[in-house]
């Protein structure tokens, strides 16, 4: 939580136990801050040492360490990557230490929102049919039929339905039908296809893929309805006939998802995907930690938040074990994190290549500050559970989902969870949005806020001149309820999602 009183002249102090303070402006060469003279040209949203620094001395932020030194530092000097280093350090888990029992308001005391009551009994937010393929090689068919259906009007008299959306992707083919990959895309392809956001769902494959149809459906018993229809262009006699069926299989779902109207539900209906991207200096500091509060008022409402990206939570992992519900559920969690070591070791990687050079302009230097600010977006309530990529999300309150950190790719993931509206959180600009579940864009900063008016939805950075995160975070919660009930985003004024579905390729293409 950020403390009004740390804030002066525009920098702060996030944590008493700190060697650091972090410039909310840029801080001139000297000038004195805190009874410290500035030394060098310290840039907005980066670090300056209020204290001297041995070479190997940990460097703490938020209280926590983000780094070593890696020459001496004096106060007032910039903190940054020319003098902080990572390297290996013991982290104690402490495993469910911190799991408390939090209450739940009583049904009639929950917020609500005008949803899509599904005959799963799952509600959507949006009202969409969607045009999923098994390979790449059937993706330009989908877009084909996706285009004709837009150009014929098909959709002109029916306003509750949100669009058509062809959702394609680069694999379904030279993969081994054993490995993880094929796992991860049998668990997307399901997740979509049943995310309570879809009315209705036609899958296109070419016939000859590694992914093949048939055998999808009988792994997950799914049966054709008149909503849910597959084909491939090989049976159908190619391209041009499977554009006039797929526009007939669309055509005929219409009316029947025309049906679906909006009706009051509890906000316990809710599963949020909670997302960073572009993050920057900010980032930690304003809307991560507001957006935690608006995920910590969800789950006392009875929802659900996914938090993700678990290269962006490595070195503050042992925060959320702390709060894990119990033992199993934290240990859940490290299995994953030496997943990731492993892989990022298999592929000649390692953990740190993250920040991104846009993170570092923006002022985070290493992995450990930038996953310390991204797991504020999971607030402060027991972690009741931990889900491989795309697997169904079936527990109430926080979870946390494995999936890589860039960005397309853990939303899908999440969506995929069953994820039906998504907070984004950005310091650098990020252009996003996602289908079929409506993204709501969270800007750090005030300048990034109203440079880029059109894509925000909503600006963090008055944090900084006052506005407590509780504020914020009830602001944030009022905004997931209006956007749950069909007002639209700023990423859906702009058009964005159709390019966004982008399932985690794991293992070798052959």
């Amino acid at each position: 939580m950020l403390d009004k009183s740390a804030l002066t002249s525009r920098t702060v102090r996030l944590h008493k136990r700190d060697n650091l303070i972090v410039a909310v402006d840029p801080l001139n060469p000297q000038s004195v801050v805190h009874d410290i003279t500035v030394r060098e040209r310290i840039p907005r949203g980066h670090k300056m040492a209020i204290a001297p620094i041995a070479p190997g001395e940990p460097i703490l932020k938020f209280g926590q360490v983000i780094g070593f030194a890696s020459k001496p530092v004096m106060p007032g000097e910039w903190l940054h990557e020319h003098n902080i280093e990572m390297h290996d350090f013991s982290r104690d888990y402490h495993f469910a230490e911190d799991a408390i029992l939090e209450p739940i308001l009583p049904f009639e005391a929950r917020a609500t929102f005008q949803g899509f009551r599904r005959a799963t009994g799952k509600v959507g937010t949006r009202n969409y049919l969607a045009i999923l393929t098994s390979v790449n090689c059937s993706a330009s068919v989908a877009r084909f039929i996706a285009r004709e259906v837009e150009r014929s009007g098909l959709l002109d008299e029916y306003p509750n339905i949100d669009g058509v959306i062809p959702l394609v992707h680069g694999t379904g083919c030279a993969m081994d039908t054993r490995g993880e990959g094929y796992e991860i895309l049998k668990r997307t392809q399901w997740g979509y296809a049943s995310n309570p956001n879809m009315a209705g769902v036609l899958m296109v494959g070419l016939g000859c893929e590694v992914f093949q149809i048939g055998r999808w459906k009988e792994l997950y018993g799914i049966q054709e309805s008149e909503t849910f229809r597959t084909m491939t262009i090989q049976d159908v006699g190619g391209t041009k006939k499977t554009v006039e069926a797929g526009v007939s299989a669309i055509r005929d779902m219409i009316p029947i998802a025309a049906r679906a109207q909006r009706e009051t539900v509890p906000a316990s209906e809710l599963m949020l995907a909670l997302q960073c991207g572009g993050s920057d200096g900010y980032s930690g500091i304003t809307a991560n930690p507001a957006l935690g509060a608006a995920a910590d008022l969800l789950v006392r409402h009875g929802g659900t938040a996914i938090l993700s990206e678990t290269p962006e939570i490595y070195g503050a992992e042992h925060l959320l074990t702390r709060r894990a519900t119990t033992r199993e559920v934290g240990e859940k969690l490290v299995e994953r994190i030496a997943w990731w070591e492993d892989y990022t070791s298999r592929n000649h990687g390692e953990m740190n290549n993250n920040p991104s050079p846009g993170n570092k302009a923006g002022g985070l230097t290493t992995i450990l500050e930038k996953s310390l600010g991204a797991a504020a977006k999971g607030g402060t309530t027991t972690l009741n559970d931990v889900y491989h990529y795309a697997e169904p999300v079936t527990a109430r309150g926080f979870v946390f989902m494995d999936t890589p950190g860039y960005d397309p790719v853990s939303a899908t993931g999440q969506v995929a969870g069953g994820a039906n509206v998504l907070c984004f959180t950005t310091g650098r600009g990020s252009a996003y949005g996602c289908k079929p579940t409506p993204s709501i864009k969270l800007a750090t900063n005030s300048e990034i806020y109203r440079r880029m008016i059109d894509d925000m939805d909503i600006n963090c950075g008055d944090i900084l001149d006052g506005i407590s995160i509780e504020q914020k975070g009830q602001e944030i919660f009022e905004s997931i309820l209006q956007v749950a009930s069909g007002q639209r985003t700023k990423s859906e004024e702009l058009g964005y999602g159709d390019a966004e579905f982008l399932p985690w390729q794991v293992g070798a293409t052959m």
